[in-house]
């Protein structure tokens, strides 16, 4: 990605220069910043309120409840979580904290799933199937409300930020869905790849 960034940069940088518009490139390049910044400061206060919410749900026990209604969802997807609680808390952690649209928040949850599945894979360095599922589920994301996209979309001036849902559930149900099957294909009974 860093790569692709840098090379976009340095095309846009010629292409201003062969168009004669190294001023205007220049000036919407250090605008673009200052709002990009902006913008970082805005959503850290909503990532930081919804974080705490995810602390005080695990607090006061609701994450173990959660957990508990997931579970049955998850050992579809992943069988072989049965007997692994710890693994399983931490992948029903990172489901539910995305599927409340705080894809930040789920992040460590999810770095500790992925090193709860390598735990029990026994596999040093190869993808498992509950790995590679896994990470699909992730990009997938089935969203119930995408907070940051709303926020996002509230800081663009729109009316109402939320009226993408119908949308966003379909989209995320559908990704989520084909993601596990053609991840279910790919590693059809879980061995290594």
């Amino acid at each position: 990605m860093g790569k692709f960034f840098f090379f976009s940069v340095i095309i846009s940088i010629i292409s201003g220069i062969i168009n004669g518009k190294t001023a205007e490139v220049s000036a919407a390049a250090l605008e673009e910043s200052s709002h990009a910044v902006e913008l970082s400061i805005k959503l850290l206060g909503s990532l930081c309120f919804w974080s705490g919410i995810m602390e005080t749900a695990r607090q006061s026990g609701i994450i173990e409840k959660l957990r508990e209604i997931l579970k049955p969802l998850l050992l579809l997807v992943f069988p072989r979580l049965k007997n692994e609680e710890k693994a399983l808390g931490a992948v029903s952690m990172n489901v539910a904290a995305n599927f409340l649209g705080l894809g930040n928040a789920a992040t460590p949850f999810g770095i500790s799933a992925m090193k709860e599945l390598h735990r029990i894979s026994g596999f040093s360095s190869a993808a498992t199937a509950e790995m590679v599922c896994f990470v699909v589920m992730n990009t997938a994301s089935l969203q119930l409300l995408p907070t940051t996209v709303a926020a996002i979309r509230l800081e663009h001036g729109v009316q109402n930020p939320l009226d993408i849902l119908p949308a966003v559930w379909a989209v995320s149900l559908c990704s989520l869905l084909l993601g596990i099957f053609a991840a279910k294909i790919g590693f059809p009974k879980g061995e290594r790849k």
